[in-house]
């Protein structure tokens, strides 16, 4: 396993980040779960990222779980708030200073530990002014239940608004969560160089877009069975996106570049966002644990120009580039 920095401060995480977003307590059963967050750790996975919402808070007390024994300094555990969580009432969600300080507090005792590395405010809140999240995040540094602050899916202007709170209240803002793989690519032409200027890194989701980017999916095919396309409890409507006839066959076109450099196609989308200086880790899901394993050697692979050039071509046109696709809700989900 390789480990990089993340953001400008001494704090490093694995490059490979196990996440468990449409697995723990929802996809898989708990003893696979499990069995994942231990290939994680064989494989020298240090970093973990989960969040409240997920399995509406079940995934965080799975994950605490499975890593219960573990030396807690040996490890780097991230969590995030914002989206509705346990009654979702009308104060169970978003970013205000209530929701923020009873929701790290649920986070803590479903982890099992003192304090997360990372704590991240799930989107941006158009609802709360800014100034009261960065205050809430600033205490909870202070009172060591969070080491460090990080986001997701922000656009630059909001990085930027953040960054200068953080900074006043003397906290270390040193991360964003994007959605990033050949497939979009949506954060390259503002989100990153705003990012790279303020010392801010890229923790990104999805690199393998959904599980698009294995090749599984064949143009003018039915999906396999068993596949994310056809999980009714949530997969599906994740993945729907990229399962168009034109993304599918240029997919099919990065097969053999994988194949001349002798890994999986997996293992060829991981390493592209590696590639990326501003991106500190990927996030890889896994139903099995032979799939943590798999992925997990996507770090340290080092790809060339000429070959970062065939996969451009590859892709072609199909990927998403629009900086204007990263947003947040415009009002609080119910």
């Amino acid at each position: 396993m390789e480990f990089r920095y993340l953001g400008n401060s001494g704090f490093k995480i694995s490059e490979i980040i196990y996440g468990n977003w449409l697995t723990h307590a929802s996809q898989v059963e708990n003893d696979v779960a499990k069995k994942c967050v231990q290939a994680a750790l064989d494989s020298g996975i240090t970093t973990f990222d989960t969040a409240d919402a997920y399995a509406n808070t079940e995934a965080e007390r799975v994950l605490g779980d499975a890593l219960k024994g573990q030396r807690r300094s040996s490890l780097e555990i991230f969590t995030k708030v914002y989206w509705p969580t346990g009654p979702k009432g009308h104060n169970d969600v978003g970013l205000s200073r209530k929701h923020i300080m009873e929701s790290i507090d649920g986070s803590l005792e479903r982890l099992g530990t003192d304090y997360v590395d990372l704590y991240q405010a799930h989107r941006f809140d158009y609802e709360t002014p800014i100034e009261e999240t960065m205050q809430a995040f600033a205490d909870i540094v202070r009172a060591g239940k969070a080491l460090y602050i990080g986001v997701s899916e922000w656009n630059a202007d909001q990085l930027r608004a953040g960054h200068k709170l953080a900074r006043d209240l003397g906290i270390q803002l040193i991360s964003n969560q994007p959605q990033y793989s050949m497939l979009w690519r949506v954060i390259e032409s503002e989100v990153i160089p705003t990012s790279a200027e303020l010392g801010i890194s890229q923790i990104v989701w999805s690199p393998v877009a959904q599980g698009v980017l294995t090749g599984k999916y064949k143009p003018g095919a039915g999906a396999p069975e068993g596949s994310r396309a056809l999980d009714a409890k949530g997969g599906a409507n994740t993945i729907k996106g990229f399962m168009r006839d034109d993304i599918l066959n240029a997919v099919q076109k990065l097969q053999p570049i994988a194949d001349e450099l002798g890994i999986t196609m997996a293992q060829l989308a991981v390493a592209w966002v590696l590639q990326n200086p501003n991106v500190a880790g990927a996030i890889v899901g896994a139903s099995r644990p032979e799939q943590v394993a798999s992925n997990a050697k996507a770090a340290g692979i080092k790809l060339d120009a000429a070959v970062l050039a065939r996969i451009d071509q590859a892709v072609g046109d199909v990927a998403e580039t629009d900086p204007e696709q990263t947003v947040s809700p415009d009002r609080r989900p119910a």
